[in-house]
């Protein structure tokens, strides 16, 4: 009997080298007898940047002065995933007058004047107002023109706006979101003077409109300029203007915004993660559009010798066995040798759902000559997919479960540590009578 390990996407010689000898010397304590041999394809087969990463948008090493549009992208970023986030820093922390109390206490403080009424408060009283639109019914077709504020979204160029950008959904849920809120109400407290209600205003039509836009997602067609024209039309409305230079929240989460969010990140370091990524996302997408000759190359190397064969393939690996049995079997050509397939973190099952696999029509069944399937995933591993319910009924297929206790993405090459995936191994080519 013989083993034949078939590592997965984006591994090369010294990580090979390394994973073998785990997989080996574990294999050769249960086996003793059996021949271990590996089939290393990464190299020869795997994916490279020919023209050295040229196709990337504005290449630059790691650590670069911002590029065009980063500060404000992060800075949208988060509103995005907390819309709140600019009236929650105005509520905490004010605005800084300059004016603070010997004592201590901030001079905004709504009730060191009493009988007088924080300019803010007015401008929550107009947001208000334009929460209650949404309840007023839309003019029927042909009725002639509408009171003010009949239009659910507000009438006019708004309206036209909100419906031109797909955000007319997302739009009175944002709006009761943000005059309901305790941040939004402190924050109005605060305001004590006419420019900081200024100020209030552009935060809350900019809460706003990021409420709108995360409620709507990925289903949205609003473009920047979109974007701003609707927060200047809701700040309008609101009493206010253009934002004011060094506002609070402003200075205090732009500068957050470029540390935290995906988008700066991803700008700043989009040369170093495509060349990175290069070695797993692209031997996946280079087996897909080129996958023939490491099936051929797979092929020549379990038929090298004679003798019952134990396949056993990680994550792609796992992908091209499947193909190159379901192949031959299909055609009447079992790939002779090939008795037991084990795949661990596999995504073929989830291809072939897709109608993705090339070894296996979709919604087909595996061929009559395929071998027995031992399927092994660990459920914290997102590159782990079960085959049972792809294939249902065919007994030839079994999932196994186990788990690492790691997280992704460590838990997709902690299975060869784990004595349970030797024990799952050595079940199966008992039960397939394999010697």
């Amino acid at each position: 009997m013989r083993f034949l390990f078939v590592h997965g996407t984006g591994v090369r010689q010294e990580r090979h080298d390394t994973l073998f000898a785990l997989v080996r010397g574990r294999l050769t304590a249960r086996f003793p007898d059996a021949a271990v041999d590996s089939c290393f394809w990464g190299e020869r087969f795997g994916a490279t940047l020919s023209a050295h990463g040229r196709s990337v948008p504005g290449l630059k090493p790691p650590g670069g002065a911002p590029g065009p549009g980063d500060e404000e992208a992060a800075e949208w970023g988060l509103l995005l995933a907390d819309p709140l986030c600019e009236l929650r820093v105005l509520a905490e922390a004010g605005w800084d007058t300059g004016a603070n109390r010997a004592d201590g206490a901030d001079s905004d403080d709504p009730f060191a004047m009493p009988g007088v009424r924080p300019a803010g408060v007015r401008v929550l009283e107009l947001l208000a107002g334009l929460a209650d639109e949404p309840g007023a019914p839309a003019p029927a077709p042909g009725s002639g023109p509408s009171a003010p504020g009949a239009d659910p979204l507000g009438g006019g160029e708004q309206a036209a706006l909100l419906r031109g950008t797909g955000l007319a959904a997302g739009f009175p849920a944002a709006l009761e979101l943000v005059a309901g809120s305790t941040e939004a109400a402190r924050a109005g407290a605060r305001a004590t003077e006419e420019p900081q209600a200024r100020e209030l205003a552009t935060a809350l039509a900019r809460a706003v409109t990021a409420a709108a836009l995360a409620r709507v997602g990925a289903e949205a067609d609003c473009t920047g300029a979109e974007r701003d024209r609707l927060v200047h039309l809701l700040t309008a409305r609101l009493g206010g203007d253009a934002r004011v230079p060094g506002a609070r929240a402003a200075a205090v989460l732009g500068r957050l915004a470029m540390r935290v969010t995906t988008q700066p990140l991803l700008n700043a370091w989009r040369g170093s993660l495509t060349v990175g990524a290069t070695p797993a996302l692209g031997d996946i997408l280079r087996y897909q559009a080129r996958g023939a000759g490491l099936r051929t190359f797979l092929h020549e190397r379990i038929t090298a010798e004679d003798g019952p064969t134990v396949l056993i393939g990680h994550s792609l690996g796992g992908i091209a066995l499947v193909d190159l049995l379901a192949l031959g079997a299909a055609r009447g050509e079992p790939v002779p040798g090939a008795a037991l397939l084990v795949t661990v973190g596999s995504q073929a099952p989830f291809l072939h759902e897709l109608g993705a696999l090339t070894g296996i029509a979709p919604g087909a069944k595996l061929p009559y000559a395929f071998p027995r399937w031992l399927n092994v995933y660990d459920r914290q591993d997102v590159l782990a997919y079960l085959a049972e319910p792809v294939f249902p009924g065919d007994p030839r297929v079994s999932d196994h479960e186990i788990g690492s206790r790691q997280p992704f993405p460590a838990c997709h090459s902690a299975y060869w540590k784990q004595d349970s995936l030797y024990a799952l191994i050595e079940q199966a080519v008992s039960e397939a009578e394999i010697a």
